[in-house]
């Protein structure tokens, strides 16, 4: 039953984004101008570009995975189907896993596309099986508690402004981890110099997910 209403939510979800196609559409506009901006903007400084390239590709995930997060469950809000998923028999924890999922299902997209784009513009190989690792990991932790965090929000006049600022400050750990692996293994260092960095990931999706779980009954609730 449990994974059963996952996948019905996830599959609602795509479906829904496959035949409107406003949410991923708007999360791979934004990352692709990102992209382009600091291209230009760095196209005097080649060995700028080597340094930056984790600082910037994280900023740019970060930002359209905030985008996809504010219409995660407020779309059910303002069509009226969020009341319909909380009357139904089944587990909150269900609701949240299979939003989640869609999310980083979104953030993944963009990721398949921003990844090679980047690549040839900037000249730099970013398919390291490792990289890509620490990419999944990132993502998996930030859609877990950007998910989370948009049911705390959705609800507010303000929600597009609420949700950065709750979310930010509490993925700081997380991002700092992802951006500090990712640098040194494009930099070329050895799995094992960045094994803490990865470590610390780890823990932090373990935690971002189970708290989630654990509160988001009460977050959706209120």
């Amino acid at each position: 039953m449990f994974l059963r209403t996952v996948w019905a939510i996830l599959w609602k979800d795509l479906v829904t984004e496959w035949r409107n196609r406003q949410t991923f559409s708007a999360m791979l506009v934004f990352a692709l101008v990102v992209i382009f901006l600091f291209n230009f903007a760095l196209e005097l400084n080649r060995g700028a570009q080597a340094v930056v390239t984790s600082g910037v590709i994280w900023v740019t995930f970060a930002f359209c995975g905030t985008l996809g997060f504010n219409r995660s469950l407020s779309a059910e809000q303002d069509r009226g189907c969020l009341d319909g998923l909380l009357l139904a028999p089944v587990n909150r924890a269900a609701i949240y896993v299979g939003k989640a999922l869609s999310n980083l299902v979104f953030m993944l997209a963009t990721a398949v596309v921003v990844l090679p784009v980047y690549s040839l513009l900037y000249n730099t190989n970013l398919f390291i099986p490792a990289f890509l690792l620490v990419v999944l990991l990132g993502m998996l932790g930030y859609a877990a508690l950007g998910t989370m965090l948009s049911g705390m929000s959705m609800r507010s006049r303000m929600r597009d402004l609420l949700l950065p600022v709750l979310l930010f400050p509490v993925a700081l750990p997380l991002l700092v981890a992802v951006v500090k692996a990712s640098s040194g293994l494009l930099e070329g260092q050895p799995l094992s110099a960045v094994r803490h960095w990865m470590d610390l990931l780890v823990v932090y999706d373990i935690i971002f997910v189970t708290v989630s779980l654990l509160v988001f009954d009460e977050v959706i609730e209120d």
